[in-house]
């Protein structure tokens, strides 16, 4: 499923960037080599690095 329509950034293409460190979404859009268009996609971003962060503390413990 495609996360940003305006880049073409797929949920696994977001996954990837948060599992190689990204923490922002403007290390998303590092990651995938493009910058922000109409930002509709940055809370859905920002919901995928908080669950992330979540299963990596749930991990922890």
């Amino acid at each position: 499923m495609y996360v940003c329509n305006c880049n073409g950034i797929r949920e696994r293409d977001v996954s990837a960037a948060i599992a190689s460190g990204a923490c922002t979404p403007k290390q998303v859009f590092d990651h995938a080599g493009c910058r922000p268009q109409c930002a509709r996609c940055v809370c859905d971003m920002r919901e995928m690095i908080d669950d992330a962060q979540v299963s990596l503390s749930l991990a922890a413990e």
